[in-house]
């Protein structure tokens, strides 16, 4: 399917996105507005108390991002009147019945929509079980009974994650769906509302309890306890965090509550700045290797964990196979398919690969002190490929002389040191508690398979020149060396630099 005919297949259609305020979500509702200005509407669901308010929350946190510049400058002064025409904000709901939308207005969306996009979800890996059951799991469910309700809906794209396989599988991983209730270690069984009603008893326990804290410290209290809980029951059923269980979770049910709808999952794997689309490197957050980039930078990372390889894809990339997949599979009633979008099967990057570039560009670009004219001298990390020595290393180096600087501090200098000890503490905690949630992901020792992927490609006809392809997500036509050195690396420490200012505000 060639780009006219990707393009052409939204022209005059009607989408409902949920998760538009998410890192892809942004990208997709751009992409599409960008090559078919003749879709009829994108209705975007956000969390907000009224329309008004979801409008102002569209408007400041998608349509107002540098992202939209592209298309800013491609309609000029008409530019605002054509997102009015186009994007229709929705007041709404995944953790509630009806997408939490009021049911009048729920029934005109049932006679509208052509199309589905399923892309809200809590992405934090040490998130509350209650919470992440809410938007991964039963998030989901809402979605696909609301999509039953659309009486001329042609597709349902749900966007997942391809470590919903769990993270200690080894040699090939297939595109399949997964199966209700089936655990990763053997013998335990899934049970999706003894989970829902395990967190529910859980969260019960705080809000009934009386508290000799205050009303803070007892919210504290609760929230690290559902974080544990959720961490918990990920790892007895056999995945590493409660994001990819709860996204597992979510897959279950929609193949379970799908009947002949139409079905499409998009697992990307670890999601990164953009690779060409709309502009290259752009980015929102900080996440997996982009932690450890901003960490060196900052002279903070004095050891880290490193594998073999980071199974990394742009997030334009996805984007792009997530249209075409649309375009394929719109109106084929019935679909089930299931799309790895990932790229180490067939242009892996190592983590040999990102720590050259890291160093590379390190050494050309120094960090400069605020002064603007010391310029820090970099020092590599030294990288562990095993948790187990990392953690030895880092409790070894570094938290036995905190313990002697803080018995020091009291006994001998009266505190002088109190606030040096807490955030130098605190750094190391965080590091210590970043490799360990990582870990699964870097030291991962299976392979995603991409056949589905692959074949998706070959009918757009773009194969041997990917990257002058508008929809391009052919992993091949990324030079790894380059894009770190040009496009991430310099993404991520603008994104971190932008985030440190923000706090200092």
């Amino acid at each position: 399917m060639d780009a006219p005919k990707v393009a052409g297949c939204f022209r005059d259609r009607t989408i409902l996105v949920t998760g538009s305020t998410g890192f892809l979500g942004k990208l997709l509702v751009e992409k599409i507005l960008r090559v078919q200005p003749g879709v009829k509407r994108l209705y975007l669901l956000v969390r907000a108390p009224d329309d008004a308010a979801a409008e102002q929350r569209v408007l400041h946190e998608i349509v107002g991002k540098e992202l939209f510049s592209v298309l800013r400058e491609k309609h000029g002064d008409d530019f605002q009147s054509f997102i009015k025409e186009k994007i229709f904000p929705l007041a709404g709901d995944m953790t509630h019945e009806n997408l939490g939308v009021e049911s009048t207005r729920a029934k005109q969306l049932f006679e509208e929509i052509d199309v589905i996009v399923n892309g809200a979800a809590t992405t934090n890996f040490y998130e509350r079980y209650d919470v992440a059951l809410a938007s991964n799991t039963f998030g989901t469910m809402h979605a696909c009974k609301f999509a039953k309700h659309c009486s001329h809906l042609k597709l349902f794209l749900h966007v997942s994650t391809a470590y919903v396989a769990g993270c200690k599988q080894k040699g090939r991983i297939p595109e399949k769906p997964l199966h209700m209730g089936q655990a990763l270690k053997k013998g335990r069984c899934i049970d999706i509302e003894a989970e829902l009603q395990l967190a529910n008893e859980a969260k019960a326990k705080f809000v009934m309890a009386p508290s000799d804290t205050d009303d803070t410290s007892h919210k504290q209290l609760e929230k690290v306890a559902m974080k544990e809980l959720g961490l918990k029951r990920a790892k007895y059923f056999g995945w590493p965090n409660v994001y990819s269980f709860t996204k597992a979770m979510g897959e279950m049910v929609l193949g379970t509550m799908r009947g002949d709808l139409p079905v499409v999952i998009v697992r990307p794997s670890i999601v990164i700045s953009t690779f060409q689309d709309p502009f290259p490197g752009w980015i929102e957050g900080i996440r997996t290797m982009d932690v450890m980039i901003a960490a060196t930078y900052e002279q903070r990372l004095p050891c880290f964990i490193s594998g073999p390889i980071l199974d990394s894809i742009p997030g334009d990339m996805v984007v792009n196979a997530t249209m075409v997949a649309m375009a394929t599979h719109y109106g084929c009633m019935g679909t089930q398919v299931v799309y790895h979008v990932t790229s180490a099967l067939q242009n892996p990057l190592s983590c040999d690969i990102l720590d050259e570039s890291v160093f590379a560009y390190f050494l050309i670009n120094p960090r400069v002190r605020d002064d603007n004219r010391t310029v820090i001298q970099y020092k590599r990390p030294v990288l562990f490929s095993r948790y187990a020595y990392f953690h030895a290393y880092m409790v070894l180096a570094y938290k036995t002389r905190l313990q002697v600087l803080y018995l020091a501090n009291y006994l001998l200098l009266c505190g002088r040191f109190t606030e040096y000890h807490k955030k130098l503490n605190g750094s190391l905690n965080y590091l210590m508690v970043v490799a360990k949630l990582y870990a699964p992901y870097i030291f991962f020792k299976g392979c995603f398979d991409d056949t589905n992927l692959r074949i998706l490609w070959e009918t757009t006809g773009a194969v041997g020149h990917g990257d002058g392809y508008i929809f391009n997500f052919d992993p091949n036509s990324i030079n790894w060396r380059s894009y770190l050195y040009n496009t991430h690396i310099p993404a991520v420490l603008k994104v971190a630099d932008q985030m440190k200012k923000e706090d200092r505000t």
